[in-house]
């Protein structure tokens, strides 16, 4: 119930020690405000590695092989190990169960692209229908390589926005034909890649297609392939990972390479890696919580000390109001009240500063690992809440001695 007096009993209070409590309360805005922007930054840094991740499919198994670095069994090291139809095969088939997406790979690097009077040197990839969802490519116009393109060693090609845009310019690029290394391929695709402009730089043909025209024979450059994703994160990681030793340990044996020769066969696996970065993320979250909550320890400390100085200063009041027949609930009610609004107050006003300031710089924050940097409705009321019981914390000991005051022994003190 709302209570006039009440009010104007904290108010006068508050106004005998102007100083004191400017203080006490610019420590707890302090606080809140530097618990607000640690938050907002490590939500920023989320947004951040989670877009990066977004380049590429999160749970993605990437197949590359180089040079052999240990001799083995007879066969001496610096063999350069090429992958072939059958290497794809032989993951796709034996490990069908788990994967979602698959595609081979045959990748020229610098190719010369024409249109026109327009050139370019662009990566120009062969791959298979499902690369779309593996490399997250959203198609703006037409289509993707599809099956019918495979089977047919069609001559057609999908270029990334940003080739359209160097090529093109404002021109439609649908149904027109494109010239790499002096061979003609109809666009029949403009897509957009979450990687932004360096993903938007590539060409993609039929795998089929681009090796009967660059003498690729039944050569693999790599392969990419990703697994079924569960529910539980954990295990979805696992499988990735177990997935992920059984391809490896597959190509070493059928191309006889040293078990312990990393250099010659590499299988990254992005899910492992987001886990690791989101743990990371999880510990800095922590971290900031740990800080911004023992800064505003700090200010609910003022907090108790000012009110333990202004129940010391009121102990002849308080035992007038107990001789009067005031309950201990009602003088306990009365320090906490005072203790709450002080801390509140101050609170929301470091509160509103933080997220303003947020609001204000985070549009202008313009790094790859820190994107949008806010603090979400749950955790602006987390604060209020926090608020609240550091409040009621910092209030209630100098409230309960108050309630303990005898009448008599308060008449007497000077």
């Amino acid at each position: 119930m709302f209570n006039v007096e009440r009010w104007q009993e904290i108010f006068e209070t508050l106004k005998k020690n102007k100083l004191r409590t400017f203080l006490t309360g610019l420590s707890v805005a302090s606080g809140i405000f530097i618990l607000v922007i640690l938050l907002g930054f490590s939500s920023g840094i989320e947004n951040g590695v989670t877009t990066e991740f977004q380049q590429d499919a999160t749970n993605e198994i990437f197949v590359r092989t180089r040079r052999t670095t240990k001799g083995y069994k007879g066969l001496n090291p610096g063999r350069f190990i090429q992958l072939k139809d059958d290497d794809f095969a032989l993951i796709t088939d034996t490990y069908d169960d788990h994967l979602e997406y698959r595609t081979a790979n045959y990748s020229i690097w610098g190719g010369q692209v024409v249109y026109k009077n327009e050139t370019g040197n662009y990566r120009v990839q062969g791959v298979l229908p499902d690369n779309q969802f593996i490399e997250n490519a959203d198609m703006g116009k037409g289509r993707f390589i599809n099956q019918s393109d495979i089977d047919e060693s069609k001559k057609v090609a999908v270029i990334g926005n940003k080739v359209s845009k160097d090529l093109f310019k404002d021109e439609n690029p649908i149904n027109k034909y494109i010239s790499i290394f002096g061979i003609s391929y109809k666009v029949v695709g403009v897509y957009f890649d979450p990687g932004g402009e360096r993903e938007e730089s590539q060409v993609y043909l039929p795998l089929t297609s681009a090796r009967v025209a660059f003498n690729g024979g039944d050569n693999v450059r790599n392969m990419s392939f990703t697994v079924k994703m569960s529910e539980n994160f954990d295990e979805a990681v696992a499988l990735s990972k177990n997935v992920t030793d059984a391809i490896e340990r597959d190509i070493k044996e059928k191309h006889i390479i040293a078990p312990d020769d990393t250099a010659a066969v590499r299988v990254n696996n992005t899910l492992e890696e987001a886990q690791k970065i989101y743990s990371l993320i999880d510990t800095i979250k922590a971290v900031f919580w740990f800080i911004g909550i023992g800064t505003i320890i700090a200010g609910i400390v003022g907090v108790g000390n000012i009110m333990i100085i202004i129940v010391k200063e009121r102990t002849k009041e308080i035992g007038i109001r107990k001789a009067l027949g005031a309950v201990p609930s009602s003088i306990i009610g009365m320090i906490l009240q005072e203790a709450i609004f002080v801390t509140m107050f101050s609170g929301l006003f470091g509160l509103i500063a933080g997220l303003a300031l947020l609001e204000l710089v985070g549009p202008q924050v313009d790094s790859p690992f820190i994107k949008f940097p806010q603090v979400d409705f749950a955790t602006a009321i987390t604060t209020v809440f926090i608020l609240v019981a550091a409040g009621a914390f910092a209030g209630f000991l100098p409230a309960y001695r108050a309630a303990k005051i005898k009448p008599i022994v308060a008449l007497r003190d000077e």
